[in-house]
C-alpha cells in the first residue's frame, strides 16, 4: 500500500490597496510571515478602495467610515482573499459581520509631522507668518491647529504621499501635515520638518501602527498573524478604538488620542474639538493596561459629560453621518 500523500499547505492570500505605502506595510508583513513560516506561500493581491478613487472631494464630505477598506473586507467576505492590512487609522471601530480585527503590529511613532516648502525652512509651525497656507485633509488635524494657530489659513489636500509632497513642492502649500510614521515607512525621514508635540495635537485613533483584519472563521489565518501581535501596541490602540467608538467618530471627526505604557499602567489622553477651533474638550484617564477597552469607553463618556457630546453633534450635522 503507498503512503498517503499530503496536499501541499494552503496558500495564504493578503489584500492590500495599491498606494505605495500600503504596500509597503504590506509587503512587510509578507516578508515577517515568510520567515516565521518558510514553508508558506504568501501572495499579495491588490485593489483598489473607494477612497483611491475620489480624490477631488474633502474626505469628510465623502462621508463613510470605510473609504479605505470596504473592498478589501469585500473580498475577504467572498474568500477571494483571507487577510488585510491596513494602516489601523483608517480601519472603523465597528467591523462587518464575519470579520475580525485579528492582529495589531508594533506601531512606528504615532504623531503627526510638519513638512515645509523651501521657503519655510527657517519655521517651526509656531513661527510660521499669518496667513501661510496649510494642507491637511483631516479635520482632527484642522480643528486642533486652528484652536492654536487661528492666524494660520488652512487648505484641503488629498491624494496619496507622493501626490501632496509634489503639490507642496510646486508652491501650492506652505506647509503640509502628514503622520511621521507613512514618511518613515517610504524613506521619506528627511521631509520631516518638525515633529508637532501631543500638547498642541493629539495623533489620531490607531496611527502609526497596522491592523491585520480577517474572518472570525478562519483560525489557521488567526494562528499565522499572531506571531506579528505587539500586546503593549494593541493594548493602547484597543483603549483608543473603543474610545473613538463610544464617541460613534470615524476616521473624518475631529477626535484626537494619545496613549501611554507606564509599567503595568495605561494613560489614555482625548480631545473632541469644534470645527472652527473654538471649543475644546479634553482629559485623561489612566488604569491596568489589561482593561484598556474599558479605559477608552470611560474617557469618552466623560468628555461627554464635559461637552463633547454637543459639539459632535454640530459636527455630524454639518459634514452628514
Amino acid at each position: 500500500m503507498s503512503p498517503a500523500v499530503s496536499s501541499p499547505p494552503r496558500i495564504i492570500r493578503i489584500a492590500s490597496r495599491k498606494s505605495d505605502l500600503a504596500l509597503v506595510q504590506t509587503k512587510w508583513v509578507q516578508e515577517q510571515l515568510q520567515k516565521h513560516f518558510p514553508d508558506r506561500t504568501f501572495e499579495v493581491h491588490t485593489m483598489s478602495t473607494q477612497g483611491d478613487k475620489i480624490l477631488d472631494v474633502a474626505l469628510a464630505k465623502i462621508g463613510d467610515k470605510g473609504l479605505f477598506t470596504k473592498e478589501l473586507e469585500l473580498g475577504m467576505i467572498n474568500q477571494e482573499t483571507d487577510f488585510a492590512v491596513h494602516s489601523l487609522k483608517d480601519l472603523p471601530t465597528r467591523l462587518p459581520e464575519g470579520l475580525v480585527l485579528g492582529c495589531v503590529t508594533e506601531r512606528e511613532n504615532p504623531a503627526d509631522a510638519l513638512v515645509v516648502h523651501e521657503k519655510f525652512k527657517d519655521k517651526q509651525l509656531e513661527t510660521l507668518p499669518e496667513g501661510a497656507v496649510v494642507g491637511t485633509s483631516s479635520l482632527r488635524r484642522l480643528a486642533q491647529l486652528r484652536h492654536r494657530f487661528p492666524y494660520l489659513t488652512f487648505k484641503d489636500i488629498r491624494g496619496n504621499l507622493n501626490t501632496r509632497l509634489a503639490k507642496l513642492d510646486a508652491g501650492e502649500f506652505d506647509a503640509i501635515i502628514l503622520a511621521v510614521a507613512g514618511l518613515q515607512r517610504l524613506g521619506m525621514s528627511d521631509r520631516i520638518h518638525q515633529v508637532i508635540p501631543a500638547e498642541i495635537s493629539l495623533h489620531a485613533v490607531g496611527q502609526g501602527a497596522l491592523g491585520i483584519e480577517c474572518r472570525s472563521d478562519d483560525p489557521e489565518v488567526l494562528s499565522l498573524i499572531k506571531v506579528l501581535e505587539h500586546i503593549p501596541t494593541a493594548q493602547r490602540c484597543y483603549a483608543e478604538r473603543a474610545f473613538l467608538r463610544e464617541l460613534e467618530g470615524g476616521c473624518q471627526v475631529p477626535i484626537g488620542v494619545n496613549t501611554v505604557i507606564e509599567g503595568e499602567q495605561l494613560v489614555l489622553t482625548g480631545v473632541v474639538a469644534s470645527l472652527d477651533g473654538q471649543r475644546l474638550v479634553k482629559d485623561s484617564i489612566t488604569g491596568n493596561a489589561t482593561d484598556a477597552e474599558q479605559l477608552g469607553t470611560q474617557l469618552a463618556q466623560t468628555l461627554r459629560e464635559q461637552g463633547a457630546a454637543e459639539i459632535l453633534a454640530e459636527i455630524f450635522a454639518e459634514v452628514g453621518r
